[in-house]
């Protein structure tokens, strides 16, 4: 298991493009909330694959089903019916309260196809050039669209022209959304994350979600919610809109959702479920068997064991202790997020805490330059927070007193 790559790390990648800023070290396995690279380092796994690996790694439960799953089918084709992709649609449209799905293979993907709804559904009332309304921070994946939709100018540079047809506001400011769409027969839709990942982990408003969807019931809009990185339990419920007791009309999914096998989901609602006929969308890898049963398991396992429950439990306990050891700190900011989804603003940049972290051994990530954020597999322990907070916070004041 611990057998070293047949070349250094630090070469291990010389004809792969050169598109990541890795970290000088390559994982061999992992058990739980912890990893070993080749070298046999073990490390604490806050970053859970990026929100990833919901059931941690080599789950007792998940990888004979997974094992048993190869030995039938990996592949077919969406030419035929797949009934591990009816059983996983009909749980998703049991915990989401909505009505249809849609099976792909990444977050990018079910990003796509939600604005491919949109668009349709504005074209199928006469709207010749249908708009969607965005935010400021807003990620939603690295394609044109779905670059375009993004609100990071910094991943945006040197792929111009983006799409256009996007309208772009501040998060939880309901006057600026209303002013900005204010007489645009145009807009069709209303595209953000329930909680914004790559943008600093930033929560919208339960306020706010609320008067969204008032605001797109009366102006007959879509209410896109994307899912893809704090949904799947992330925050203690199974979607994170949840916690405001409303219902989205498009519901992009993935990361969590197979924990580890590459797949994701748009989950529809009544007035989206039947915008798409066959040969308007699909996807080759989409709805796989593997990966269908790998979302099926998922979710079994994760109703199994309480996994909701474990996520608010552990994540507040997580957030209490980082905010008795830091609050007050010097260069901090915000400890915000919900459940298993945290950040960490300091007032300045902090990329480097990820390999200083790395080398005290937790695997952490840092995203808008100065959030540190921790996204681990929902079956982390209170201990196990408890050892994040003792490494990542002398850490954290190191830091702070360097670039006071």
């Amino acid at each position: 298991m611990n057998a070293a790559l047949p070349i250094p790390v630090e070469a291990a990648s010389p004809h792969v493009m050169n598109t990541y800023g890795r970290l000088p070290l390559a994982l061999s396995h992992g058990q739980g909330c912890r990893v070993w690279d080749v070298n046999g380092k073990a490390y604490l796994d806050a970053l859970g694959g990026i929100a990833v690996n919901t059931l941690g790694h080599n789950h007792p439960k998940l990888v004979p089903a997974l094992q048993e799953q190869i030995s039938r089918l990996i592949h077919t084709s969406n030419y035929y019916h797949i009934p591990l992709q009816e059983a996983l649609a009909a749980k998703l449209v049991e915990l989401s309260g909505m009505s249809n799905v849609f099976f792909c293979s990444t977050g990018l993907e079910a990003n796509e196809a939600a604005l491919k709804l949109a668009r349709k559904f504005g074209h199928d009332k006469g709207i010749e050039r249908p708009e969607v309304v965005v935010y400021d921070k807003a990620f939603h994946g690295r394609s044109i669209a779905t670059l375009s939709a993004t609100g990071n100018a910094k991943v945006q540079a040197g792929f111009g022209p983006l799409v256009e047809g996007f309208i772009r506001v501040p998060l939880n400011d309901v006057q600026a959304l209303k002013k900005a769409t204010a007489g645009n027969p145009n807009v069709v839709a209303v595209f953000l994350e329930a909680i914004q990942g790559e943008g600093g982990v930033n929560p919208v408003n339960v306020d706010y979600l609320r008067a969204l969807r008032k605001l797109c019931d009366e102006q007959d809009w879509l209410l896109m919610i994307d899912e893809v990185q704090c949904g799947m339990g992330r925050t203690g419920k199974w979607f994170a809109h949840q916690w405001a007791g409303i219902l989205p009309d498009v519901m992009p999914l993935a990361k969590g959702l197979g924990s580890g096998v590459p797949i994701g989901a748009v989950v529809a609602g009544p007035k989206a479920a039947k915008i798409f006929a066959p040969g308007n969308h699909g996807s080759t890898f989409g709805g796989n068997p593997l990966a269908m049963r790998a979302g099926v398991e998922t979710i079994r396992i994760m109703e199994e064991e309480g996994l909701l429950g474990n996520a608010v439990k552990v994540g507040d306990h997580l957030k209490a202790a980082l905010q008795r050891e830091l609050g007050g700190q010097p260069g901090l900011k915000e400890i915000r997020g919900r459940g298993l989804m945290l950040g960490v603003e300091l007032t300045v940049p902090c990329s480097e805490l990820v390999g200083r972290a790395a080398e005290k051994g937790l695997l952490i990530s840092v995203t808008a330059d100065s959030v540190i954020r921790m996204v681990p597999s929902l079956v982390m322990t209170t201990a196990e927070a408890d050892e994040v907070v003792s490494i990542l916070v002398p850490l954290v004041q190191q830091l702070i007193k360097e670039k006071a």
